[in-house]
């Protein structure tokens, strides 16, 4: 008799995620089958919810299993796969985490270790109608195709702990990484949403001579605080761009910030972003996903300045190792746990959407 599974998909652009039911299917040789115990609402699924992403313009295939950061159970095994991608023994029933893309591994990308570059990682996204269907991770099951990447989870950590590693804290991973963020230099987090969160945690362990927080929401503010920031900037007090960037300068003594890191996602936050930049500095770009948006900008400034700029988009496998790693070593000096704030049942997406695009609710779970 043949099992099936739900998977929430979106069937036509601009429309409510729906639940469907799918086959489960048997892993290839090479491949994996998780059953899925958590998945978190990240930013880019609130970006779909408001209608910033077209999917048709991305080439993505409908009906499309939706979301992706996520953690769960082995629940079974292709042919050839006994370990997990440190050589540890993997068995049906082992805890753990995976990079949600396939990169091919034999393009110039993935040759020179930027496989996050790879053309070709998001290929396995074929319709949810097709199989093996369960290609997302709001849902029962994610299905890992061969060439995967997958870590075990320490038996003591928590679901709740673990649901951020394979997107939000994998990606501020490799993009402090990327750009090369040194002990001593000062870092402003452009957004203190789930990721921004990460950053700080990041930064912090990286050596971060000060870490500057920018937002506007006072839990996302107090939440920064209790991850480390060392200096919060409210954007309710400081209220246009300019006094925003004269502060990060006050608060560098005149130098401006080594590092700047945009996790806010909206476009006009990257021309603010350059002017608290030291010269020389590194601007890495990671929340702007949405085509078309865009700010004016000054190429000259760039140029003048000597700014290097990051874009930063998915990650290495190495950088979900990290982030694994510095979740296990640092979950007594970082408050991890606050950064999943709700729980909701798998069916209300929609609605769990809804409520996060407000802001005060920093990332949510969804529960199967």
């Amino acid at each position: 008799m043949t099992s099936y599974g739900r998977a929430m998909v979106l069937a036509e652009p601009g429309r409510p995620l729906e639940k469907r039911e799918y086959p489960i299917p048997e892993p290839e040789p090479g491949a994996a089958l998780v059953q899925v115990t958590l998945a978190n609402v990240c930013g880019s699924d609130v970006h779909l919810w408001r209608g910033e992403l077209d999917p048709v313009k991305r080439g993505w295939a409908l009906p499309r299993h939706w979301g992706h950061e996520s953690t769960g159970r082995i629940a079974a095994l292709g042919e050839g796969v006994a370990s997990d991608s440190n050589g540890a023994p993997l068995a049906t029933g082992d805890r753990v985490v995976y990079r949600y893309f396939f990169p091919c591994g034999r393009c110039r990308n993935c040759l020179s270790d930027k496989s996050r570059a790879c053309p070709t990682r998001y290929a396995f996204n074929t319709p949810a109608d097709q199989a093996p269907h369960f290609n997302g991770a709001f849902g029962d099951y994610f299905y890992l195709r061969p060439g995967h990447t997958v870590f075990k989870v320490p038996d003591d950590l928590p679901d709740d702990l673990v649901v951020g590693v394979n997107c939000a804290l994998s990606q501020v991973v490799a993009g402090l990484d990327v750009a090369n963020f040194k002990m001593g230099e000062s870092v402003v987090v452009q957004g203190a949403g789930g990721l921004g969160m990460y950053a700080i945690a990041v930064a912090k362990e990286r050596g971060a001579g000060r870490v500057i927080v920018v937002d506007g929401v006072a839990e996302r503010l107090d939440l920064a605080e209790s991850f480390g920031a060392d200096e919060l900037i409210d954007m309710r007090e400081l209220r246009e761009p300019a006094e925003r960037a004269t502060r990060v300068r006050e608060l560098t003594g005149g130098w401006g910030a080594e590092v700047v890191v945009d996790v806010a996602g909206f476009p006009q936050v990257v021309a603010e972003g350059m002017q608290m930049l030291a010269s020389g500095g590194r601007y890495v770009e990671i929340g702007n996903i949405s085509p078309g948006l865009t700010y004016a900008a000054d190429p000259s400034y760039w140029v003048t300045n000597n700014c290097t700029i990051f874009g930063i988009h998915v990650y290495e496998a190495r950088h979900l190792r990290d982030a694994l790693s510095l979740l296990d070593r640092g979950r007594s000096r970082y408050p991890f746990q606050k950064v999943v704030s709700h729980r909701f049942p798998l069916e209300d997406v929609n609605e769990v959407m809804a409520a996060q695009a407000d802001g005060h609710i920093t990332r949510s779970s969804l529960v199967p």
